[in-house]
């Protein structure tokens, strides 16, 4: 696995939360979450290896490897404990990251995402989503599939968070996230999830289909189901004011 150092956005002081993008995703995705949890928190918003501003970094075609290489940025830093959060394909890499330091996480939540890398009942599927990288390239590719993330489209205010994010995405980056969601499978390890866990899900989500929700639900043992109304798959973007409520009680509570 390539170690060359990853992008991370690292501001604010408190307990560390970090922030874990998903497939055609960046660091800048998170501005509305970054902006409202650094008065509280010390906020660490990577991006991924070949994502946003780590687009240079050799981008990892497993899930573990993104786990990993999230989890070396943090060692590097001398994080012990924090709160985390994943959405999308980040929301899978979580998941990973549980299985390899579930004791450093004191809190999860597991936002707009599932067990199933292969995600059935997404709006296509992956298959469908690397030709058309392939035949289209990823400036139409990135466009096409954001404008699926919410519920007004390509006229949604922050869209352009994720248009942009698309763009700076390596091609070989987004081919090989889509090979890595294809081989992942969570489904058996969630019963070993001992942390606390947050579920957010958009009710109009176009990615995840309330099936995948409903069995991180059923088989986490300590987690609670929070669905955001008239929403896709970018709640967070959508929805800030509210995401951001829900995040942050959840993670004041005792």
């Amino acid at each position: 696995m390539n170690m060359q150092e990853i992008f991370a956005e690292d501001v604010g002081n408190g307990i560390p939360l970090v922030l874990v993008h998903g497939f055609l995703g960046s660091s800048e995705m998170w501005r509305l979450q970054i902006d409202f949890f650094k008065k509280d928190y010390r906020v660490i918003a990577p991006a991924l290896p070949g994502f946003g501003k780590s687009n240079k970094v050799n981008s990892c075609n497993s899930i573990e490897c993104m786990a990993k290489s999230i989890l070396t940025t943090l060692d590097k830093k001398k994080i012990k404990h924090f709160y985390l959060l994943g959405h999308s394909m980040g929301g899978m890499i979580v998941q990973e990251m549980v299985k390899l330091a579930g004791e450093k996480i004191l809190k999860l939540i597991c936002y707009g995402t599932g067990p199933r890398g292969n995600i059935p009942g997404r709006f296509e599927t992956i298959d469908v989503s690397r030709e058309k990288l392939k035949t289209n390239g990823l400036g139409d590719t990135a466009y096409r599939i954001a404008k699926t993330w919410f519920i007004e489209e390509d006229k949604s205010r922050y869209f352009y968070l994720c248009e942009e994010a698309g763009k700076e995405t390596s091609i070989e980056a987004a081919d090989n996230g889509l090979v890595a969601m294809k081989n992942w499978d969570g489904v058996k390890n969630l019963q070993n999830i001992k942390n606390e866990t947050l579920i957010v899900w958009g009710d109009k989500d176009k990615a995840y289909n309330f099936n995948q929700v409903e069995t991180l639900n059923d088989n986490i043992p300590n987690s609670n189901l929070k669905i955001i109304k008239g929403c896709s798959h970018n709640v967070h973007l959508e929805k800030p004011d509210e995401f951001n409520t829900i995040v942050s009680e959840f993670i004041k509570k005792n």
